[in-house]
């Protein structure tokens, strides 16, 4: 078969949505590592190796918003596409505890090839799509309740920005009117990230962006992913009403 890094659905859709999805998938491809990276498929199956759950909510969402979905299509511990190309995690070799032996002694070499098939050919992608007018940029994420010995996390959901982004203030607000809804701002990580997938693509452009991460046992199940693509296709647009954006 004939190795495709990166999905698009619904190209054409008009809206001026633009969903993205860097983490989507837990693929190796056949160049990397022999398509093996050394782990268990529990431990392929967890967060460290995908964002559970957020690809299925990234196309329902695009569904109803009637808006361009762009999803990577290797695992995060091939290379991450949401980390500059000079960023030390860029090819990880110990995640959440876990060390990634495929990864381990990976050099410049390995770096290199997965950076040329699979980390450029997504961020050309979802440049492409950004270009159309007036994009407002949609990026989709989740997160696991609890990292091994850590607290668990509260959050339901988690709304990441940098300082001075126009859009995501009005995501959070809409947010924050969901009765008994617990929403993270920043959390459970940092906003800003420098080189990542958002400031590439909408902050360093001056694109109205947010970045959304969903706690992933909310949905692990299509009837989560339903009801939260559902309830984010509601408060989009009423926070870019609300921003005049």
């Amino acid at each position: 078969m004939t190795y495709t890094p990166y999905f698009v659905h619904g190209a054409d859709r008009p809206a001026r949505w633009l969903i993205t999805c860097d983490h989507a998938t837990n693929v190796v491809p056949p160049f990397a590592g022999g398509g093996d990276l050394g782990l268990p498929r529990e431990d392929m199956e967890r967060h460290i190796a995908y964002d559970v759950g957020a690809y299925e909510v990234s196309k329902l969402l695009g569904e109803m918003l009637d808006a361009p979905v762009v999803a990577s299509n290797f695992s995060r511990l091939v290379i991450d596409p949401n980390r500059g190309e000079d960023d030390p995690t860029l090819l990880m070799k110990l995640y959440d505890g876990t060390i990634i032996p495929a990864n381990r002694y990976a050099g410049a070499a390995e770096l290199k090839e997965r950076l040329e098939n699979c980390y450029r050919p997504y961020h050309r992608a979802l440049a492409r799509l950004a270009e159309r007018p007036r994009t407002v940029i949609v990026s989709v994420h989740s997160f696991t309740r609890q990292l091994r010995g850590r607290p668990p996390r509260p959050w339901e959901i988690g709304i990441l920005f940098p300082k001075g982004e126009r859009f995501s203030p009005f995501v959070v607000d809409e947010l924050n009117r969901e009765d008994g809804l617990c929403v993270g701002v920043n959390e459970p990580y940092t906003g800003h990230l420098p080189g990542d997938a958002i400031e590439t693509h909408a902050t360093k452009p001056g694109r109205p962006n947010t970045l959304i991460e969903l706690r992933n046992d909310l949905i692990a199940e299509h009837t989560g992913q339903h009801a939260w693509a559902e309830r984010l296709a509601r408060i989009l647009p009423r926070a870019l009403d609300a921003s005049g954006l």
